[in-house]
């Protein structure tokens, strides 16, 4: 095993020290939660939790509400909220993009069907709504609310720009900070605000968690070309006609030749495994893929150095190695 891969064994074992009780409860609150009288749904739901993720967004809450106070119920339910949309989002990502898997899984849609999927999504949403009126957790629903809007339309924003293949950065950012980045963003104002009550440093949070999330869909867009950090390339944005920032960059400066050659490659041979590769040695050999890793470090350090406002201590050192988690991660 390398040692980047030890170093982030180490990082992840530092944070569940740290927040690790509140995991695990976390994780029994979070099953309750999306329990169902229905058989079919109910089944559904197992399958969810059994397949959940690494849980980056619910330690972005604990650890945020932790820098500002003791974790609380509201706090539990803020975490709750943020993981029934993110799987709501997912759920319904994957019919929209007819995949078949999910984190090496099958995905929901291929084992039930796009109009179980959509469904499910639903329930997912509406029991995140319920969770927060029940209990009158108001601010938790603005701001998460807010947030489904921005993924909205950042999504609606991708899919049209993707159509004519022209975008410049500001449009990409502006993409990625609806689409990603709104999400990790409301994770970290609804840990803030559980604990401490106070709106500044719920706002401080929300835009410390909105540099974190563009540095992560960054690294994200890295893995389809890959290198010695993030392995073999994977050509899936290529494929999907995704433009992603190392492409923008290469595009933006490409004669006009090969300029031509890649948008026709993304139109037409987009699953023409050799036309990928040309696309991948270009954006390689045109410097996008160090600019793209440039400016991923460049809001990871913006972001840390929000975090660093605050006085040190075992649980900003443990946000800390998150953030760096982020961007350091092999996948």
């Amino acid at each position: 095993m390398d040692t980047g891969v030890n170093c982030l064994i180490f990082r992840m074992e530092f944070i569940k020290k740290v927040i690790g009780k509140e995991l695990e409860t976390f994780e029994l609150k979070f099953a309750e939660s999306v329990k169902s009288k229905t058989p079919m749904l109910d089944r559904v739901m197992k399958f969810i939790i059994k397949r959940k993720g690494k849980q980056i967004r619910p330690m972005f809450v604990f650890l945020s509400a932790r820098l500002h106070g003791e974790v609380n119920e509201s706090t539990y339910r803020a975490a709750a909220l943020v993981e029934l949309l993110h799987t709501a989002t997912l759920v319904h990502d994957d019919v929209v993009d007819e995949s078949m898997e999910r984190r090496g899984f099958f995905s929901i849609n291929a084992l039930w069907k796009n109009k179980i999927a959509v469904l499910v999504g639903d329930y997912l949403l509406s029991k995140g709504l319920l969770l927060s009126t029940e209990h009158n957790d108001f601010t938790h629903l603005h701001i998460l609310s807010d947030a489904v809007r921005q993924m909205s339309e950042g999504e609606l924003l991708q899919l049209e720009k993707s159509r004519k293949l022209n975008l410049d950065e500001d449009v990409y950012f502006e993409i990625i900070r609806n689409k990603t980045a709104s999400l990790l963003s409301s994770a970290c104002g609804v840990g803030a605000f559980s604990t401490s009550q106070d709106q500044s440093i719920t706002q401080t949070m929300k835009s410390f968690g909105e540099k974190v999330g563009i540095a992560f869909q960054i690294k994200d867009d890295l893995f389809d070309y890959g290198n010695e950090d993030v392995g073999k390339p994977t050509g899936n944005d290529i494929q999907e006609r995704k433009l992603t920032l190392p492409l923008i960059y290469t595009l933006n400066r490409a004669d006009k030749p090969t300029r031509s050659r890649l948008i026709n490659i993304l139109k037409n041979e987009n699953k023409n495994k050799e036309s990928v590769r040309f696309v991948i040695n270009t954006v390689e050999q045109s410097g996008g893929i160090t600019y793209a890793r440039e400016k991923m470090f460049a809001y990871r350090d913006e972001a840390l150095a929000i975090l660093h406002r605050f006085p040190e201590s075992p649980v900003r050192n443990a946000l800390e190695e998150l953030v760096r988690y982020t961007t350091d991660r092999k996948y």
